[in-house]
């Protein structure tokens, strides 16, 4: 069972947001509510959807991953979501 979940939320602005957590659930909600561990990026851009998720076993590969999805362009990442 996987331990990390690298993420990708839609925010109100229609504007997407990648993240990881050990507790997907819980990271979503703490996006949408939780003023003491929310992002910066989301905290004016609320209420966020989640709209993508993979799975790891380690903080290095969900960390990897993350920054491979942050460096794709808005498409790219809309075609990882649809695929």
């Amino acid at each position: 069972m996987p331990i990390y979940s690298t993420y990708i939320l839609r925010c109100a602005d229609s504007t997407l947001y990648t993240g990881i957590t050990t507790d997907l659930d819980r990271r979503v909600i703490e996006h949408n509510t939780d003023d003491r561990k929310w992002a910066k990026y989301t905290k004016n851009r609320r209420p966020v959807d989640l709209i993508y998720s993979e799975g790891y076993n380690n903080r290095s590969e969900a960390s990897k991953r993350e920054y491979a999805i942050k460096q794709l362009t808005r498409e790219e990442k809309m075609k990882l979501i649809q695929s």
